[in-house]
Formats: structure tokens, sequence, C-alpha cells
């Protein structure tokens, strides 16, 4: 098991953006938070193990068909239209996932971990499972994490949440949506100087 110096770490390695983002902050029971990453996986619900599937061989499918020019533009227009509806699909399956009376907003999110404002301190070390939203990406993870750190700011506390249990797949997709969010970050700037 990993020690806290370790995970903040761990935590601090990655990018961090600045996007609201929704999500659900579950405390996890004793029994999660000891689990292995194959029983982790096991008890994953079924419509995040898919999300993330279908966003990946989104991306994969269109990449070979992109280097072969203007000759494929209406194919890939056509293909990148299908992929529009199977997300806007994918999204309201995911809909379903999301629960209300644990729902809440992060003001950072990254490769590594996310940060949320509560209204109570959480004790470093804390359990919990986090269903993170990516609307703009028609994306959603399902994964644990545990409180690495809290700052106190205003009335607020803010509280970083490393992930302990996330799949490889789903970090990745985390990484890009943070990228991709960073880089429309940078465009909207660069119209309005």
């Amino acid at each position: 098991m990993e020690t806290i110096e370790h995970q903040k770490e761990r935590f601090d390695s990655f990018f961090l953006i600045n996007h609201p983002t929704k999500v659900n902050l579950i405390p996890a029971t004793d029994q999660q938070s000891q689990q292995d990453m194959h029983t982790f996986e096991q008890n994953m619900p079924y419509a995040f193990k898919i999300a993330s599937q279908l966003s990946e061989i989104e991306s994969q499918s269109l990449k070979p068909l992109r280097s072969m020019g203007d000759k494929l533009s209406e194919l890939v227009t056509y293909l990148q239209l299908q992929a529009q509806k199977i997300d806007l699909m994918m999204s309201y399956i995911l809909l379903n996932e999301d629960q209300p009376e644990y729902q809440t907003q992060a003001t950072k999110f990254g490769g590594g971990g996310i940060i949320v404002p509560q209204q109570k301190d959480s004790p470093i070390g804390t359990s919990v499972i986090l269903k993170i939203f990516l609307e703009q990406e028609a994306a959603a993870i399902y994964c644990q994490a545990i409180v690495v750190n809290s700052v106190s700011k205003d009335d607020l506390f803010d509280v970083s949440y490393v992930y302990t249990h996330i799949r490889e797949q789903d970090q990745e997709l985390l990484i890009r949506a943070s990228l991709h969010l960073q880089t429309n970050q940078l465009r909207k700037n660069k119209t309005t100087e």
C-alpha cells in the first residue's frame, strides 16, 4: 500500500485543468476501501466500462482516415457525425448513473486526481468512489480515490483526491480531456486578445 506522501507525489505529477466538472462523490465502504484492482473492475457499473471503450474505438477508427487526405474528407465527416450520435446516446445512458444525492462539482481535474470544494473538511486517507462526468467529451469515468490534501479557502475546503483505482484507459481519457479543454481555453484566450 502506498504512503500518503507517495500518493501526493502522484497527484502532483499530473497536470490539473481549471474546469468545472460534475462528479458524484460517494463514501467508500470498508470493503471497497480494501478491494484490489481486479475486484474494483468486476464491480464497476457496466455503463462506465463501455463508455471508455467507445471513446477509445472512436479515436482509433478515425486516425487512419485523416491521414489519407482530402479524398476521404466526406467519409470522415460522415463517420464523425455517426460518432456524435453514439456520443449523444452514451451521454443519455450515463445520465442514469448520476446520483443526485452525491452530486457535487470539481473545480479542477487531471490524470492524477481532482479537487472538490466541500462544506466540511475530509480527513487525509478518506476513501471515496468517484463518478466523473465529462460532458464536453461525452464521457464518464468511474474510479476510486482517497483524500491527500485539504486546504481551507473562504468558507469551504478544497479537498484533493488522488485516484487509487482507475483503469489505464480511463486515466488516459482524463489526460486527453484535460489537454483538449486546455487547447480550447488557449484558443478562446487568443481570439479575445
